[in-house]
């Protein structure tokens, strides 16, 4: 029992705690806009018609942070290291989303929403840098787990603060949040492999050496393309549950905040096992292999299972959450695929450009609405994503135990 103990010990460390902790302020900020944007915007004294108008071009202006913080804080996490990215980040998302607590200008609230995604952008890519690199190969797994499944968190308790307090009452507590986790952080030490490439001299932060050969580039879309499929479900299944609702004909109402919210507490367990999972197979592409194959069911379920209970889709929600629940494996696997003087560019950008999939999709599935109709729309833009998904992983090598300790 000492023993086991002992070989776990790393885990608890506070690099990772605190990783854990990041990345679960990281996702209650993130979608604390779609669960407050009716409430604060009619607050603001829009009418129904303009907060449809002005809510889209609010997420717009987030996902663009998002983009351009994820190569940003990526090559800034490679040349000047994984701590600089940990505190930078924080402090700009913290702000930005205090600052929202006072916005009274829908135009303002629209470029906070841009900064507090600039923020956002650098949190789980550089958490889930340093963890793999300070942590053993036989603990990676339980590592990026322990990330996701605590931070995976932060969406459920969103929701609930959200029915608890105003709307302006919980940007100041996502904020609040990030500037207690930054006390906590100044403890953390730095990644020795970052250190040691450091004093290499080698070429550090390159985002376009991700792209300088074929193979480079391949091994980039494959990171992106497993993930697909978890944003398929997340931006367009989940958080259009009540146009599904009523295309299946469920009677009562479905509502949007209680499938993200359903959707993440699966998420959470499926994060928290995948890991375990992965190192149990000795292998990440079986561990993914397995989830992508139990999400196209339950997706399949969700289209065409002719569901016709409230209750019954809000359990399918569940096992959606539960089969993407490999967010942190992917991002693992990014890690693991990239030498350390790239390993930061490579996994933050990652992360992020998966998030912003949606601009694609989303607008496919809607282009598609008026004459396929809903379940039909999503169906192909569904298809698209697992046929991506699959041939990645199929393609992609193996990364389970790699040595981490190298430069490209």
């Amino acid at each position: 029992m000492t023993s086991s103990s002992n070989s776990l010990r790393p885990l608890f460390t506070l690099p990772v705690i605190v990783a854990a902790l990041g990345y679960f302020v990281d996702v209650y900020d993130l979608l604390l806009f779609n669960i407050v944007r009716v409430p604060s915007l009619k607050d603001l004294g829009l009418s129904e018609a303009d907060i449809s108008l002005v809510g889209g071009k609010i997420i717009n202006y987030q996902q663009a942070g998002l983009l351009v913080g994820g190569i940003l804080w990526g090559i800034l996490g490679d040349k000047r290291g994984r701590l600089s990215v940990l505190f930078g980040s924080i402090i700009t998302y913290s702000v930005a989303n205090l600052l929202c607590g006072f916005v009274h200008d829908p135009q303002l609230y629209a470029w906070l929403r841009f900064i507090a995604g600039l923020g956002l952008a650098g949190e789980l890519g550089a958490g889930i840098t340093l963890v793999s690199e300070i942590l053993p190969p036989r603990l990676r797994g339980y590592g990026s787990s322990l990330v996701a499944g605590v931070g995976l968190l932060g969406a459920v308790v969103a929701y609930f603060t959200v029915t608890l307090f105003d709307w302006r009452t919980t940007y100041f507590i996502g904020g609040g949040l990030g500037l207690g986790l930054l006390l906590l952080r100044v403890s953390i030490l730095e990644s020795g492999m970052f250190k040691r490439a450091q004093q290499t001299g080698v070429s550090r932060g390159n985002f376009w050496a991700l792209f300088r050969g074929k193979n480079q580039t391949l091994r980039y879309l494959r990171c992106m393309g497993i993930a697909l499929p978890t944003y398929l479900v997340i931006g367009i299944l989940t958080t259009f549950g009540n146009e599904f609702g009523k295309a299946l004909g469920i009677q009562e109402a479905i509502q949007p905040g209680r499938c993200v919210m359903f959707t993440y507490i699966g998420m959470v367990i499926g994060d928290l096992l995948s890991g375990a999972l992965s190192q149990w197979l000795q292998s990440r592409k079986k561990a993914i292999g397995l989830m992508m194959g139990m999400a196209f069911l339950f997706m399949a379920i969700y289209l065409f299972g002719g569901i016709s209970s409230t209750s019954t889709f809000y359990a399918v929600c569940v096992a959606m959450g539960f089969s993407i629940g490999y967010i942190a494996m992917f991002l693992t696997i990014t890690a693991e695929s990239f030498g350390t003087n790239l390993r930061a560019t490579a996994t933050t950008s990652v992360a992020n450009n998966v998030r912003a999939t949606t601009l694609l999709t989303i607008p496919a599935f809607q282009a598609m609405k008026p004459s396929l109709g809903v379940i039909h729309s999503a169906a192909i833009v569904a298809i698209i994503c697992f046929g991506l998904g699959l041939w990645s992983l199929l393609t992609m090598e193996e990364t389970y135990g790699k040595e981490l300790d190298y430069s490209e």
